[in-house]
């Protein structure tokens, strides 16, 4: 009998199907591995979930995207969108509803929750530190994210497996696949990506550039300090193919800035690369950016919510890391290794040296 089971969150089910389809294929099973579970909503908006199947002695992988914005409930009579703090609350209703019975608990959590909030300024909350340790204290015993915004963030549950995993190969893959990767610079957009950017550069063999980020500290505006401008530091940009690596965009301004700077100094197509790109103000300024010439594509990955109305765009690039996540547990399960799960360096040098030719 199958003790790998899968909890999958409808916040996150294209993606946990998807998951469970290469879970077969790898184990050549007709067999699926998802547990079926209700999740109820009361009229005043207090939820509950309950668990369907047997979970005595499985090994159970919690599937579940914190930064979905797509899924409602009624409250009072009224639609909710729900947020990244209603998500995590029914993370913890999952884990409480397996009751103990599980013989192991692994949370899949992609995007990592509050993992901006990770570290404190002056008299404010440290939430991404304590949600990881609310989780230990629950229960689970392993945690799997991609590519957090600040790993560091792990100090917090020394005596916990945490496995943050990046998706720079298979977003290069597939960029390496479509286009020119010639006279190529990588570009970070600010000194927190340079390690990202780094990592990209060093992959293509390429040089790579920096912008820093010039904020107004007398004002906060949004939770942030406005940007007054970006000072570009590296090399000549002119007649240059550019990619622009983040781990995250947000409302795109700033990638949209750097892009507008480096068209000025004579670029030529200029991609970006995001695993999670949340749009929170919509696709506009992508569109208009698009329009306007600013930027050739973006590639970014299915591990967290993007519209379908985005992912149609001819400027967006969706990248699948669901046989990624469905190795990456299948390799857990079976007490394997993942180190070739982890670095795919040797792949993709040899996919630029073919292109190359």
């Amino acid at each position: 009998m199958n003790d790998l089971k899968l909890i999958i969150l409808d916040n996150i089910l294209e993606f946990g199907n998807k998951t469970n389809e290469y879970l077969k294929k790898i184990n050549n099973t007709n067999e699926d591995y998802i547990i079926s579970i209700c999740r109820d909503r009361f009229s005043n908006g207090e939820g509950k979930i309950k668990i369907n199947d047997t979970i005595r002695d499985k090994d159970i992988y919690i599937l579940s995207d914190v930064g979905n914005y797509n899924i409602t409930y009624k409250m009072h009579g009224f639609i909710q969108h729900m947020s990244p703090d209603e998500h995590f609350q029914d993370i913890k209703r999952v884990i409480s509803a397996l009751s103990g019975y599980a013989s192991k608990i692994t949370l899949v959590m992609p995007l990592l929750y509050q993992s901006r909030q990770h570290k404190r300024k002056g008299n404010e909350s440290l939430d991404c530190a304590i949600a990881l340790k609310e989780l230990e204290t629950l229960g689970v015993n392993h945690i799997i994210t991609f590519d957090a915004h600040d790993p560091n963030t792990s100090n917090a549950i020394p005596n916990l497996p945490f496995d943050n995993f990046y998706v720079a190969h298979e977003i290069l893959d597939k960029l390496i696949e479509k286009e020119d990767i010639r006279n190529l610079l990588v570009i970070s957009p600010d000194m927190g990506a340079m390690e990202r950017a780094k990592y990209f550069a060093e992959l293509l063999g390429v040089d790579v550039g920096v912008y820093y980020k010039r904020r107004d500290l007398s004002k906060v505006v949004n939770g942030k300090n406005p940007i007054i401008e970006h000072v570009y530091l590296g090399s000549d940009v002119k007649n240059k193919n550019i990619i622009v690596v983040d781990d995250m965009i947000a409302s795109g301004a700033s990638m949209i800035d750097v892009a507008k700077d480096l068209k000025r100094r004579g670029a030529n197509n200029i991609y970006f690369v995001s695993t999670f790109s949340l749009l929170t103000e919509g696709p506009d300024i992508f569109i208009n950016a698009y329009n306007e010439g600013l930027f050739t594509k973006l590639y970014s990955t299915n591990v967290s919510y993007v519209p379908d109305e985005i992912k149609n765009e001819i400027w967006y690039e969706d990248v699948d890391c669901s046989l990624k996540m469905a190795s990456i547990i299948d390799a857990l399960h079976k007490k394997e290794s993942l180190k070739s799960l982890y670095n795919g360096k040797q792949e993709i040098l040899t996919k630029v040296k073919k292109k190359m030719r």
